[in-house]
């Protein structure tokens, strides 16, 4: 934990999704892996979120994960801050994702990101006995509301509930709805971890605690000082940094994540711009914003 923070505070800032660099015959690219989170935990970020979504986990081996999981731990708990690991561990089965939180927890992860099930749409009921069962290996579970992938999109109401579980630390929230935000921060005492870019400063202002990145993959002080102005309501420094990175959250999602994020950091010589299929590279001319950025 960072010295600075006490326990009511600890899952809060910026935590980075982080893309998986794969060599040009789509092996991982352990040594630029290393780099990124390396250069992360320089800009002060305070958690890495290995193995999500941006990290293109559905077509990483448990065994890719692992070697992944282990090196990001290593170098975050090594520094001074001890910047914080999230591991990616859902799926859409129960069992598999309780196997899943059992392994991540044995390479010292600090918890386990673990989406709502998507395509089987599971019952109120089903959610709880699922969110109930990812909790019994003892591992802290924060929860991931992303509607448009699971295809289910809670009510406000059920998604508090499932928040005030015993064992779940924080939620990052993914609808993009400030409207949804602001009454889920009136129902709980959950951090709320925004999971779009676009909209976590005006989150933070109204007491979110920070967010689950792919910007930051790209600029990560740059994002910190983002979510420092919102925290401070330093309003010139919110409003500059609107101005700058808006355009680029935009051009990061112009095409389905991680494609535009990888071809800018290929773009500014941080790894090379191979994904997995079905993923595949842009064809498209780097947008103006992330140009300027690399």
């Amino acid at each position: 934990m960072r010295p600075d923070l006490d326990a009511a505070t600890r899952w809060h800032g910026v935590h980075t999704a982080l893309i998986t660099p794969m060599l040009p015959d789509g092996a991982l690219d352990l040594e630029a892996w290393g780099a990124l989170c390396e250069r992360q935990l320089d800009a002060g970020v305070h958690g890495l979120v290995p193995c999500g979504t941006t990290g293109e986990t559905p077509t990483l081996s448990p065994a890719e994960q692992d070697l992944l999981v282990r090196e990001a731990v290593v170098r975050a708990h090594a520094r001074p801050h001890r910047a914080l690991v999230i591991a990616g561990a859902g799926s859409n089965d129960t069992r598999q994702t309780v196997v899943n939180i059992e392994r991540v927890a044995q390479l010292g992860v600090d918890a386990a990101l673990v989406v709502f099930p998507y395509y089987n749409k599971p019952t109120p009921a089903g959610l709880r006995a699922h969110v109930r069962e990812l909790t019994r290996p003892g591992l802290p579970v924060v929860l991931y509301h992303v509607p448009g992938r699971t295809g289910q999109r809670l009510s406000v109401e059920l998604l508090a509930e499932l928040c005030e579980q015993d064992g779940v630390v924080a939620v990052k929230e993914a609808t993009g709805d400030l409207t949804y935000d602001q009454e889920l921060l009136g129902r709980t005492t959950c951090p709320v971890l925004s999971g779009d870019d676009f909209t976590f400063a005006p989150l933070t202002v109204m007491g979110g605690a920070g967010v689950i990145s792919v910007l930051s993959n790209l600029a990560p002080a740059l994002t910190v000082r983002w979510y420092t102005a919102a925290t401070t309501g330093d309003v010139p420094t919110l409003r500059a940094l609107r101005s700058q990175l808006q355009p680029v959250v935009h051009a990061l999602f112009a095409e389905s994540n991680p494609i535009p994020a990888k071809a800018a950091m290929a773009a500014m010589g941080l790894c090379g711009d191979t994904l997995r299929l079905p993923l595949v590279a842009s064809r498209w001319p780097l947008p103006a914003a992330l140009q300027e950025l690399a």
